[in-house]
């Protein structure tokens, strides 16, 4: 793999081990963060932290960020453009709407740097062992050009034209909403009814009920271990951004409405709590059921 100047732009739980992996593959990697510490405590991994955007983009033939909203991209971008070269690959692997990808794109466009929009899956787990699904919206020559990158991060795919990979990430974060609520819904009945939850989740698994969410997360709630890797904020984020988008396509999403409403209920006493906390939201909708019997485990 050839070897790469490449700014990252957000060191938060998912920004840290992405960008740490760029560094341990050889890459030349640039990083900013807005509260600097976290930037500055890559510098082991061999990573350049810098105090501003615009220093760490100035050298980058690809700009990869990482950041909490589309908003935050925005001023970002507005923040970094003067100091991009002509050419340079911008790459955003944030969470944003459909919307605010293409905004990117055309205003990117307009100044000659390229642009994917690129989020991923997998939480901090897939962070950590390069193993993230990423979603890419783009050009096939830029795509192209990003794939030996992005695949040190984890199995990329081009999914369509720019603001593709967010329609992708909005139908994945659509699913792994809407069946944690369901496992959720599955295990406090089970133990309402008599039955033995840890059993029965393990008997329905290898059925076609199992899935990647009964296995981790389901074991998450009944552990009642709500410590973060993708946080109630984001879901709830991610969520809001689906129904503006059903909303463009003309489309109503009935179920996502409920999902997002149960997320609303829990954000504002649980923000940073992992998206299994949708078990919080079920309990609370149902006075005196709590599933199993150990304590929290809350940030």
């Amino acid at each position: 793999m050839t070897k790469q100047n490449i700014a990252f732009l957000g060191i938060g739980l998912m920004g840290r081990p992405m960008a740490s992996r760029l560094a341990q593959a050889g890459h030349t990697v640039h990083v900013w963060n807005r509260t600097a510490a976290k930037a500055e405590d890559l510098r082991a991994t061999g990573a350049i932290p810098h105090l501003s955007a615009a220093q760490a983009v100035r050298e980058a033939d690809i700009v990869i960020s990482m950041l909490e909203s589309g908003a935050i991209v925005g001023q970002v971008i507005d923040s970094a453009a003067a100091a991009l070269r002509p050419g340079t690959l911008w790459i955003d692997m944030s969470s944003t709407q459909h919307g605010e990808a293409l905004a990117f794109h055309t205003k990117l466009q307009a100044a000659g740097i390229d642009f994917l929009d690129a989020p991923v899956s997998g939480g901090v787990a897939g962070a950590e062992a390069g193993s993230l699904a990423i979603m890419a919206g783009g050009h096939l020559d830029d795509f192209a050009r990003a794939e030996a990158i992005l695949s040190a991060l984890g199995r990329p795919t081009l999914v369509g034209p720019a603001g593709s990979g967010q329609v992708a990430k909005l139908c994945n974060q659509l699913i792994v909403g809407g069946t944690l609520n369901i496992v959720a819904e599955a295990l406090l009945l089970a133990q309402a009814a008599g039955a033995d939850p840890t059993a029965v989740r393990s008997a329905i698994r290898g059925g076609f009920a199992e899935s990647r969410i009964l296995d981790m997360h389901g074991q998450r709630m009944l552990d009642r271990n709500f410590m973060p890797g993708g946080q109630v904020k984001s879901q709830l984020k991610d969520l809001r951004n689906v129904l503006v988008a059903a909303a463009d396509a003309g489309v109503v999403l009935p179920v996502t409405a409920l999902v997002t409403d149960n997320y609303a209920s829990i954000e504002q006493d649980f923000p940073r709590a992992d998206q299994s906390a949708a078990l919080l939201a079920l309990e609370k909708m149902n006075p005196g059921q709590r599933l199993g019997d150990v304590p929290d485990q809350l940030p």
